[in-house]
């Protein structure tokens, strides 16, 4: 008599499978509950008759993450430098050692020669003060708009700002100036017209109740024609303090980029206090930054809003190291040679179709991204690969299982381009590996 054996009810036990050496040693990594999730899906598979019981162990290693996270490295090959959706701007090697040393414990705080408590981020305050020398006092928040929230709060709560009508700008995702300002109990008193805003409008407008005016820098959208608007310069010569939104973070002009304002230009020009982004064109990490007065920079360090937006210990260590140390990967980038690019590109592609795949260089556009220099754009070159590589390079299999980055490129003239501007060169190795994968 034969007796029949269900190869389900083999599927080994929970505790037996965690035992296995790799899903071990992976605990110690990433953590019981991710590791107990991948042997509860390989047990289902078992139970459901996709593996053999006996691989169950093996099943759950192969699904284990790289990290403990769900964030995946990605090689921006899109030809937008700071990318939104990929993190905008890549840190430097010197802030991410910053990171890694702030990960613990740190003097963040505290100051080891007396034993007492010290200044927060002195060091990163320091470094921000030595980088904009035109500012008497600088601050620094957890983003942009935070710095604008707390300038209002502190300055224009139950009170008016004034504003030109062609700066009333949506800052992404469906979040608009007027609601930020508004939301702190300040009004909005518009002036001008949406393409022609003048001193003379900014002045008319100015009454007893005006806290400020605020003069927006429109960096993600450029109008052009029949247009005027105020200078920094002609605005400060009004009753009331301006305050400059810069956008994208540039704190010193920048040769690439002549029409894009900077922090250094604007306070200089008279303005009483300047924000500006983080992870744009400055390169760091996000942050808001308070550059200005030092009058006005202090009542606003200290208000009570300022600890609910102050930053964190791992953004102070990794902007002093944006600031302090070597030039950051979107500086470089920015003055990238055409030519040296063009052959980074022949030099992939010559790699690739050495491997039978469809590779060729071509000259390409890259742009600023992030709200920063609309319209500008920055000579380039690519690797053109066939469209149907550009959903294995986000997110095939290797990709999945952390063997190679994602890669995400962009679709032109039915062709996938992977535009090497802001593509460290240290990472050219890495992309043809990760396209090799994809076409494998």
């Amino acid at each position: 008599m034969v007796a029949l054996v269900d190869v389900r009810r083999l599927t080994p036990r929970t505790d037996a499978v965690l035992a296995d050496p790799r899903l071990a040693a992976a605990e110690r990594r990433l953590g019981r509950p991710i590791v107990l999730s991948a042997v509860h899906r390989a047990q289902d598979q078992a139970r459901a008759g996709e593996i053999d019981p006996s691989a169950v162990a093996g099943s759950a290693a192969a699904m284990l993450p790289a990290m403990a996270t769900t964030l995946t490295p990605v090689i921006n090959a899109t030809g937008v430098l700071l990318h939104t959706n990929l993190g905008r701007a890549p840190l430097s090697a010197a802030a991410r050692d910053a990171l890694q040393a702030a990960a613990g414990s740190s003097d963040l705080e505290f100051d080891l020669a007396s034993g007492r408590r010290g200044r927060r981020g002195r060091g990163m305050l320091s470094a921000l003060a030595a980088a904009v020398p035109a500012a008497e006092a600088v601050h620094v928040v957890n983003n942009n708009a935070a710095a604008l929230v707390l300038a209002a709060t502190a300055l224009a709560a139950g009170r008016e700002i004034v504003i030109g009508r062609g700066e009333l700008i949506e800052i992404g995702d469906g979040f608009r100036l007027p609601d930020l300002l508004e939301s702190t109990g300040a009004r909005i008193r518009e002036v001008g017209t949406t393409n022609r805003t003048t001193a003379a409008d900014y002045a008319a407008a100015i009454g007893p109740q005006t806290a400020f005016v605020l003069k927006v820098h429109p960096s993600n959208y450029r109008i052009e024609g029949f247009t005027a608007s105020a200078s920094i310069a002609e605005l400060a010569g009004l009753s009331v303090p301006v305050v400059g939104d810069i956008g994208s973070g540039l704190l010193r002009p920048q040769p690439q980029l002549p029409d894009e304002p900077d922090a250094s230009s604007w306070l200089e020009a008279g303005a009483a206090l300047v924000t500006a982004s983080g992870d744009k064109l400055l390169g760091g990490p996000q942050a808001g930054l308070l550059l200005g007065r030092a009058g006005l920079v202090t009542s606003l360090a200290r208000h009570p809003l300022a600890r609910a937006l102050r930053v964190d210990k791992l953004t102070i260590a990794a902007l002093e190291a944006s600031l302090a140390g070597p030039p950051t990967p979107i500086a470089e980038q920015l003055s990238d040679d055409p030519a040296s690019l063009m052959e980074r590109a022949r030099r992939i592609a010559d790699a690739l179709a050495g491997m039978q795949i469809d590779a060729r260089a071509e000259p390409s556009d890259a742009a600023v991204g992030g709200g920063g220099a609309p319209g500008v754009q920055l000579p380039s070159a690519a690797v053109s690969l066939p469209s149907a590589l550009a959903a294995p390079l986000r997110s095939g299999a290797p990709v999945q299982h952390g063997t190679v980055p994602a890669v995400v490129g962009r679709i032109e003239n039915g062709r996938l381009l992977l535009d090497l501007r802001a593509v460290t060169p240290g990472d050219d190795e890495l992309l043809v590996r990760a396209v090799t994968a994809a076409a494998g």
